[in-house]
C-alpha cells in the first residue's frame, strides 16, 4: 500500500544548522503488515512515520501510496492523511472538545465529511473501542486513562485509514490497561484489515504483537526481518544500543548453563512451548 524509495531528510537543509536524520531508507508496506518500529533515542523512528502520513516531505526520494505519487503536483495531501492515521505518543493530551463525540468527529469533519457522515464514521469507530454512547456526551478530561487512549484512537479511527501508525500505544499505561489497549489494536486490525505501524521501545511488546520488525539506526534501516530473524541476533542489537525481550536473555542464559534449548526465545509462549518439548525428550528417553 505504501512504498518508500531512498528517502534522505535534512533539517534546515542549506543552513549553519542543516542535520541530516534520515539517509537512503526504502520500504513496503503491505495489507495485514503488523510492522514494530524499533530503534534507540534519535535513531530516527518518529520522523520516518511523520513521512508516512506527508506531515514531513522527504529532501530526496520518492513515497508511494496504491503506486500514486505522493510528491507530485496534483497529489493532495488531505488523501494520504485519511489514508495513513497518526496516533501519537500520549495521545490522550490532544483532547480538547467540549465532548467525545465532538473530539472523534474533528478530524473527519476537517477532511471534508458531513456532519452526518462524522457523526456516523465516529460512533461506529467509539464502539470499536469500546466506548458506548452513555460517554458521547461526557467530556474527555472525565475519563481513565485508558479510556482517554480509546477515544484518541477512535478520533484516527474516524477517517477510516487503510495504515494505523501508532507512536508508543501504551506509553505510561499500567500492565492491565496496556494490554487492553493492545488487544483493541488487534482486535481493530482483523476487523478492519488494517495495516499497523509499532513506534516502541518496550521489546516484548513487538515480539508479542509483530509479524515484521523494521531495525534504526542513526537515520537508516539497518534491519528487517520477522520477530524471530531479528530478536535472535542479540550481538548486533547490542551493538545497536537497542534491547532484546527479557525472556530472550533469560533463555540465552539458561543455554549457557548447559540447558538444551532450541534457541533463545523471543516471548514466554515460545519459551513454554520449548521448555515443554525438551522435558518430554527427557521422559521418552
Amino acid at each position: 500500500m505504501l512504498k518508500g524509495e531512498q528517502i534522505h531528510f535534512t533539517y534546515g537543509a542549506g543552513t549553519a544548522n542543516e542535520k541530516h536524520v534520515l539517509r537512503n531508507i526504502s520500504f513496503q508496506i503491505k495489507e495485514g503488515d503488523f510492522i514494530g518500529l524499533i530503534g534507540a533515542s534519535g535513531s530516527g523512528k518518529t520522523t520516518l512515520v511523520k513521512h508516512m502520513n506527508g506531515l514531513l516531505r522527504a529532501t530526496e526520494g520518492g513515497l508511494y501510496f496504491r503506486k500514486e505519487n505522493v510528491y507530485g503536483r496534483k497529489y493532495p495531501l488531505s488523501k494520504l492523511r485519511k489514508e495513513v492515521g497518526l496516533v501519537f505518543q500520549y495521545p490522550e493530551q490532544q483532547l480538547f472538545e467540549k465532548t467525545v463525540l465532538k473530539d472523534v468527529m474533528y478530524g473527519p469533519c476537517n477532511l471534508g465529511m458531513t456532519r452526518e457522515e462524522a457523526e456516523a464514521s465516529a460512533k461506529e469507530s467509539l464502539c470499536q473501542v469500546g466506548i458506548d454512547g452513555s460517554y458521547y456526551h461526557v467530556s474527555p478530561l472525565e475519563l481513565s486513562g485508558g479510556q482517554k487512549r480509546s477515544v484518541a484512537i477512535a478520533g484516527v479511527l474516524a477517517m477510516n485509514p487503510s495504515i494505523l501508525i501508532l507512536d508508543e500505544p501504551a506509553a505510561g499505561l499500567d500492565p492491565y490497561t496496556k494490554r487492553q489497549v493492545f488487544d483493541l489494536i488487534l482486535n481493530i486490525q482483523k476487523r478492519r484489515n488494517l495495516a499497523v505501524v509499532l513506534v516502541s521501545h518496550h521489546m516484548e511488546d513487538v515480539a508479542a504483537y509483530t509479524n515484521k520488525v523494521w531495525v534504526m539506526h542513526k537515520g537508516e534501516l539497518v534491519l528487517q526481518g520477522n520477530p524471530m530473524e531479528v530478536f535472535s541476533q542479540t550481538k548486533r542489537l547490542k551493538e545497536l544500543n537497542i534491547g532484546v525481550p527479557q525472556i530472550t536473555s533469560v533463555t540465552e542464559k539458561l543455554i549457557e548453563q548447559g540447558i538444551h534449548l532450541e534457541r533463545a526465545a523471543i516471548s514466554v509462549d515460545d519459551a513454554e512451548k520449548m521448555i515443554l518439548q525438551m522435558w518430554k525428550r527427557r521422559i521418552a528417553r
